[in-house]
Order: structure tokens, then C-alpha cells, then sequence
């Protein structure tokens, strides 16, 4: 990578870094280092709570997921303008009043401490393994870049962001996620402006060869529970994602209870509610534009460099004649997205079917060399994860490279350390300071939550060598939090119905995850946004018909 880009990188690295420290300032009680006193003002929280999952995993993973599939995954936001309204009028301003740390210090209050801790125990889970996905999008990054192995990759990553979120605290974190915003769009954008500047062909005609394709099909109305992007998984099961991630999530819940008031953290979640699907659209339109940038120039036949590396040390000969084939088969494509650009509209009938048939063959032999590659390496070679940093480090120019992935690794930076931060708060809160120690001065809880932000970040780090071998890292991270999200959900339904009990919430929430561990693993087929729903659903039956059964205490 030219040394411009480096100083890029570097420099934007350390202005966070070095402000995110400077903001640690008043961090020295457990109010400030978990809450920031609520002081933050709703811009900044809304920004922080929008940073916390455009992430480095958006950044790689959903524009590569463009690239291959288009826009359908915009559909898996559907449901969150809808979760945000009801949110702004039950829960936030519930929890933003009830003086708590944590969410679930009020599963307590409303039922038992065993159903607290299992809730807890759940996030703990689910968020840890969450945050290792999100870690692992830097990792395939620099992977592909220098050609590190990933457990290296990982380690410098996950490293020095333990360091800055065990010194920092949750105001350095919030703040260094609205810096992080801005340089995303930004990179972004002058991606696209670069794209669509490239490209032979202009805006209209780029648009109606990826439409051709399918890659512009936003809404699909089919209704079948094994398809992940459709419109009603993205209403029904997207909407009960969101409500739990935004409404019980800890990582999200400690955003809005920095807010300075209740009307400054719903404004924070409507931010969201307003922005989120747009942006997503925006990403996912750079990786659509990437594919047809690539119909005028060559791409690599397979975009993962170490796969590459040992195919054709194991199968040469069979490769080389992959890429021959391949080669040709990309020139007809080639003169066939030309021609659908020069006959222009009304007459891009038969030029159209030609492209499609020039794509299809195009797409066999990519298929059969990432057949080729899953023998030879024992595994999925996860070819999109490295699309989109591979047309970066070779396409675009000197500058914006360093540009993007400034904006990849501050995104990863301030992602994980929000996540790293949640982690801490619930694990000293809901756990150490409830069950061991109560009564330890501010100091002490201080020094307990850093050990416990290195823990997490340990962990992260063990499951994002993991995660890095997966096929799409957005999916992975949204498929870890979906096996809990629903049961999780499911709990705070129960404590808003007036007859449910103790024994009816634990008795739920054990139901409800049975009941999405047999899903997932009898009906593989079916999507992992209805595990949500399925969870949810099952808890919260499960919960009342226990609670009708239980006597009420005297």
C-alpha cells in the first residue's frame, strides 16, 4: 500500500485514539464510566447508537453482500422505524427514569433475581460472540492486504482496543462513534463518486445492467419461512430483531440512558428511525456498483488472495484452465454490457438477454472455482468478505484507499469497544456487584470492570478467528444475536403484562431458547430472522401459562 495511505491511516487512528482519552475525563465513578453522567446530547447518543452497527461488518460484509446479491438485504431494516416508535413510548422512557445501570436490574425489581441473571447471562452470550464477528471484518481486511494469518490480524486489532475501552469509558466510546459516522459516509461517498467517474458507461445505464441482473429488486412479497430477505421477515421477524436489540440489548440500552433527558433519548432512537434504512441502501449500493464496475474491468476469479494462493499450488493446471475459460467467457460478457449501454432503453431487449446468458456463463465457472477452492482448503472460501478489499487496495486511487480503510478500522475501534463496554457494565452490575460483592467502594468496581473488559475481549478475539472463516460476516453477526435476541424479548413482554410472575418469566426464557435451539437445528431451512419471532412468541405463551399456575404471593 503506497505510504500516503498509511498516513492516513495511522494519523485518523491516533487522533482517536488520543481524543478518545482526552474524553475519559469524569470517568473515575461508576456513573461516569458507564453512564457518563448523562450528560451526552441526543445528536451524539443518536449518532453512537447508529455507529454501534455500521461497523466494519457494514463496511465489508454488507457491501459485499451487495455486490453478490444486491439490495434485498435493505429489507432486513423494515421493521425498524416501526420497533423505534413503539420503543420511544414504552421502554426508554420506563428505563431512562428507573435509575438502573443495566436492563436488566429491572427484571429484578419486576420478577426475581434468577431471572435476571439468566437474562444476563443470555446477553453475555450473544453480544460477546456478536462482538467477535464484528472484529473479524478488519481481520479478513488486513488479511487480505498483507497476507497475515487471521489469528495475527485479530490480536492486532483486538489488543489495543481492549487498552482504549478498559481507559476510555462509555463517553470516550460514544464520542469516538461520532466520529466514526462522519468518515464512513464520507468514505462512502467518495467511493461512489469514484465508481460511477470510472466507469465507461453513465449512471442510467450502470443502474439498468445491475437492474438486469436482479441486484436492484429491493422488495420481495413472497411470504416462506426460508428465505432470509423477504418484505414480511423484514417486518414481522426485523421488527422483533430490533425491538430487542434496541429495546433490551445492553450495548444499545447504555446509549440511550447517557441521554441528558427522556425526550433527548428518544430523539436519539428516531435518528435511527429515520436514517438507518437510507444509509444501509447507500451501503449496499457501493457493493452493487462494484459489480458493475467489474463487468468493464477484470476481476480476479477468485477475490480471496490466500484461497487463490493454494488452488494453484494444489490444482495448477486446472485452475489456469479455469481462468482461460474464464477470461473468454468475461471479454462476451464485457461486449455484451456495452452493447445493453449503447441501445439505451427502449431498445435493450435483446441486448439484455445476451448479457444475462454472457453473466450466467461467467458465474458457472466463478462457481466452479469456488467449488475448486472449498476442496482444496476444507471450507467456504468466504469469497465475499473479500470483494470489497480487493477493489479497494487495487482500484481506487491513491488517498481514498487510505481513506476507506481508516474507515473500516475506526469503525471496527469504536464498535467493539461500545460492545466491550456493554459486556463490562452488565457483567459487573448484574452479576459481580448482585451475587459477590455489594458493598465495594467505586474504586474497586472500576478496577473490576476493566478486568472484566479484557475477559470480553479475549473472548471476542477466540470467536472472530472463527467468524473470519464465514460466508458473509453481516449474516454471521445478526444470525449470533437472533439465537437469543427473541427469548431476551420475550422476558420484558412478560414484565409489561400485569399477570406474569417469576416463575413464569424463567420458565419462559428457558422455553423460549429450547425452542430456538430445535428450530435451528431440525430445520436448518428455516430463516434466522424468525427465530426471533419464535422465540419471542414462546416465551412470552410459555411465561403466562406458568404464571396462570403459579399462586400470587400474599
Amino acid at each position: 500500500m503506497h505510504p500516503i495511505n498509511w498516513i492516513i491511516v495511522v494519523a485518523y487512528i491516533a487522533y482517536v485514539v488520543f481524543d478518545g482519552l482526552r474524553r475519559s475525563k469524569g470517568t473515575d465513578t461508576v456513573d461516569g464510566y458507564f453512564l457518563a453522567n448523562k450528560s451526552l446530547p441526543w445528536w451524539a447518543v443518536g449518532l453512537s447508537v447508529m455507529a454501534t452497527q455500521l461497523s466494519a461488518v457494514t463496511m465489508i460484509g454488507t457491501t459485499g453482500q451487495g455486490a453478490t446479491d444486491g439490495l434485498r438485504f435493505v429489507q432486513f431494516y423494515f421493521g425498524l422505524p416501526l420497533a423505534m416508535v413503539v420503543l420511544g413510548v414504552t421502554l426508554v422512557p420506563f428505563l431512562h427514569g428507573a435509575k438502573v445501570y443495566t436492563a436488566y436490574e429491572y427484571l429484578e425489581r419486576r420478577f426475581d433475581p434468577q431471572t435476571r441473571s439468566l437474562t444476563s447471562l443470555l446477553f453475555l452470550l450473544s453480544r460477546g460472540m456478536s462482538c467477535g464477528g464484528i472484529m473479524a471484518a478488519p481481520a479478513v481486511v488486513f488479511s487480505a492486504v498483507f497476507g497475515w494469518d487471521v489469528t495475527w490480524a485479530v490480536a492486532l486489532i483486538g489488543i489495543p482496543t481492549v487498552l482504549y475501552t478498559m481507559i476510555g469509558g462509555v463517553q470516550a466510546v460514544a464520542w469516538a462513534d461520532v466520529k466514526q459516522m462522519a468518515l464512513i459516509v464520507l468514505a462512502l461517498l467518495a467511493t461512489v463518486i469514484v465508481l460511477l467517474v470510472r466507469m465507461p458507461v453513465g449512471a442510467d445505464d450502470a443502474l439498468r445492467i445491475a437492474g438486469s441482473t436482479g441486484r436492484l429488486d429491493v422488495f420481495d412479497f413472497s411470504f416462506t419461512l426460508t428465505n432470509d430477505y423477504t418484505f414480511w421477515s423484514g417486518i414481522i421477524g426485523g421488527t422483533f430483531l430490533m425491538l430487542s436489540y434496541f429495546g433490551t440489548d445492553q450495548s444499545q440500552v447504555q446509549r440511550y440512558l447517557t441521554a441528558r433527558s427522556v425526550d433527548e433519548a428518544r430523539s436519539s432512537l428516531l435518528m435511527s428511525a429515520y436514517w438507518k434504512i437510507p444509509l444501509q441502501a447507500l451501503v449496499l449500493l457501493v457493493g452493487v456498483l462494484v459489480f458493475v464496475y467489474y463487468q468493464f474491468q477484470t476481476p480476479p476469479l477468485l477475490y480471496n488472495p490466500a484461497h487463490e494462493a493454494q488452488v494453484r499450488a494444489a490444482r495448477g493446471p486446472e485452475y489456469e484452465e479455469l481462468e482461460r475459460r474464464y477470461a473468454a467467457a468475461f471479454e462476451s460478457r464485457e461486449i455484451a454490457a456495452r452493447t445493453v449501454a449503447d441501445a439505451g432503453a427502449a431498445a435493450a431487449g435483446p441486448a439484455l438477454t445476451t448479457f444475462l446468458a454472457r453473466e450466467a456463463e461467467v458465474g458457472t465457472i466463478r462457481d466452479d472455482a469456488l467449488a475448486m477452492a472449498a476442496e482444496v482448503t476444507g471450507g467456504n472460501s468466504r469469497d465475499v468478505n473479500y470483494i470489497i478489499p480487493r477493489f479497494v487496495l487495487s482500484e481506487l486511487p491513491i488517498g481514498l484507499t487510505g481513506l476507506f480503510i481508516a474507515g473500516v478500522l475506526a469503525a471496527a475501534m469504536s464498535s467493539i469497544a461500545a460492545e466491550l463496554n456493554s459486556l463490562s457494565s452488565v457483567t459487573v452490575i448484574d452479576f459481580y456487584r448482585r451475587w459477590i460483592r455489594d458493598d465495594a467502594p467505586d474504586a474497586h468496581f472500576l478496577r473490576v470492570s476493566k478486568w472484566a473488559t479484557a475477559f470480553w475481549g479475549l473472548f471476542a478475539c477466540a470467536v472472530a478467528t472463527y467468524a473470519a472463516t464465514l460466508d458473509s460476516l453481516i449474516v454471521a453477526v445478526n444470525r449470533f444475536g437472533s439465537f437469543f435476541y427473541g427469548s431476551i424479548l420475550g422476558v420484558f413482554l412478560l414484565a409489561m403484562a400485569r399477570r406474569a410472575r417469576g416463575s413464569g418469566a424463567f420458565a419462559g426464557l428457558i422455553a423460549g431458547m429450547t425452542a430456538v435451539g430445535f428450530v435451528a437445528y431440525a430445520y436448518p431451512s428455516v430463516s434466522w430472522l424468525w427465530h426471533n419471532v419464535i422465540g419471542a412468541v414462546t416465551v412470552f405463551v410459555v411465561g403466562m401459562a406458568v404464571s396462570a399456575m403459579t399462586p400470587e404471593r400474599a
